[in-house]
């Protein structure tokens, strides 16, 4: 299990030997130590990334499909040891550990397809004068991922970036960074040559800003929180490297009226399932319910009684539905919002505390009677947090959906599919799901609007994210 940098084809420690704990947040011990990179070794992984981004832009679009394939096949063979790291460092159950490595080599195999499809297009012609347009890698780019999916979060970035032609520094968190060691090592056994893939692993600012402020790196990519977003525009502003900026969301559900017993009972189990997915650390997670009248009751009690069923444990024990949470600052956060939210005069349904014992866990937690100037509802829990609220008529329902800074994700349970088209259209969100929490995939562009973020990553649109458009005319003769 590779636990270095890795630099220009080669793992090494950090030039001056400082490393960075790496703990189980189920037991709160150290079980691992990655290296703090020097600046140095900084000045060392830019200029490979420069090097690889040459070598790389020649390659021919076959030579990177045929790299990303081998890839794909070998995560899926590499799927146990994968997940064992990744829930070793982050948490999750290991079933969930599985889908997101499955997920991760889909990513690869996707764009395996599209390295060969990366289309310019042929504008109008006359005779002696053609015009084009044609795709050219933008660039060594410098991609930054937080800790809850450690393996899904970089491959949405390695793919798209080895499929169109650009050198990568991939800048794991700190928290969980050995899930991304491990799918560079399985690009590296694939045959990515030297410098086209490295990583880096460090303290955060000095590590973004020292990579950002070079002259080598001509795109950036982040998953990760609006304060380090805005940091890294800054950063970006002085020589205008385009970013891709993906800071999380606070995503509504609007559960409609028209929905019988048996639909209400399966949205919940639905609503349920992906918001204590990651223990709610889902940057799509559905983190506030809103529910017409006359379903509302109904509602509450069928989540109030699956979430009871939940089992919290370490993500090892094949019996646990809910893991613990990334960090300490973590807990601390969802359980400020818990006591903010009850002092205010929030019914606390089920959950609200940490039990006892070792790990970072926090109890799935239901929330009714919330008000309205809760911080709960302003802000993103990010962890097994559901405020279940009530509204009236589907006006209403869409103004309070849209009544925060975000919007990555939303969701929409009905029937009536004119309901859902009006539905659709009123909300201010990047994707939306009907009748449907399973937003992410390779084809699909993620991505928000406001505080969330811009730029899309997935999908044909990643194209646009890690080329430049270079328009061509061309006579036959001066």
């Amino acid at each position: 299990m590779p636990d270095q940098l890795f630099i220009g084809g080669e793992w090494r420690d950090a030039s001056d030997g400082r490393t960075i704990d790496v703990l189980d947040p189920a037991t709160e011990q150290v079980v691992a130590t990655v290296p703090d990179a020097s600046d140095a070794d900084l000045d060392a992984v830019l200029a490979a990334a420069d090097s690889g981004f040459d070598t790389w832009r020649r390659a021919s679009p076959t030579q990177r499909s045929e790299v990303l394939a081998r890839a794909a096949s070998l995560l899926l063979e590499r799927t146990e040891e994968i997940a064992a790291v990744l829930t070793q460092e982050q948490g999750k159950p290991l079933d969930e550990a599985r889908a997101e490595v499955r997920q991760s080599a889909e990513q690869f195999s996707w764009f395996a397809g599209e390295a060969v499809r990366a289309y310019g297009r042929v504008l109008a012609t006359e005779p002696g004068r053609r015009s084009w347009v044609e795709r050219r890698p933008v660039g060594p780019v410098a991609a930054f991922t937080a800790w809850n999916f450690p393996a899904s979060l970089p491959a949405r970035k390695l793919a798209p970036a080895v499929a169109f032609g650009c050198s990568i520094v991939v800048c794991p968190a700190v928290e969980a960074p050995r899930t991304a060691m491990e799918l560079v090592a399985t690009l590296a056994d694939a045959g990515v040559p030297d410098g086209v893939v490295n990583l880096i692993t460090g303290e955060p600012p000095r590590v973004s800003a020292r990579l950002i402020e070079s002259d080598v790196i001509a795109k950036i990519s982040l998953t990760g929180s609006v304060p380090v977003g805005r940091q890294l525009v800054r950063l970006s502003a002085e020589r205008l490297q385009p970013l891709t900026l993906e800071l999380g969301g606070h995503a509504p559900v609007l559960v409609l009226d028209d929905l019988d017993d048996e639909a209400v009972d399966r949205a919940a189990a639905a609503v349920v399932r992906s918001k204590f997915r990651n223990a709610g650390q889902v940057c799509i997670s559905p983190s506030r319910i809103f529910v017409q009248d006359a379903v509302h009751d109904r509602l509450v009690a069928a989540v109030e009684r699956l979430v009871g069923q939940l089992r919290v444990g370490p993500g090892t024990d094949p019996g646990s539905d809910v893991g613990p949470l990334a960090n300490a600052r973590r807990r601390a956060a969802v359980a400020e919002l818990v006591e903010k939210a009850a002092a205010g005069g929030a019914t606390v349904r089920c959950g609200g505390r940490a039990p006892d014992g070792p790990g970072f866990f926090f109890l799935p937690t239901v929330l009714t009677d919330v008000p309205a100037d809760a911080a709960v509802l302003r802000d993103e829990p990010f962890g097994p947090v559901l405020p279940v609220l009530r509204f009236g008529t589907l006006d209403e329902g869409l103004d309070r959906a849209n009544n925060v800074p975000y919007g990555l994700a939303a969701y929409v349970y009905t029937t009536d599919l004119g309901r859902a088209d009006a539905a659709v259209a009123g909300l201010d969100v990047g994707m939306i799901g009907v009748n449907e929490t399973a937003l992410a995939s390779a084809a699909s562009p993620f991505g928000g609007v406001g505080l969330s973020g811009y730029g899309r990553e997935g999908g044909t649109e990643s194209i646009e994210a890690y080329t430049v458009a270079t328009a061509v005319t061309s006579r036959g003769r001066p």
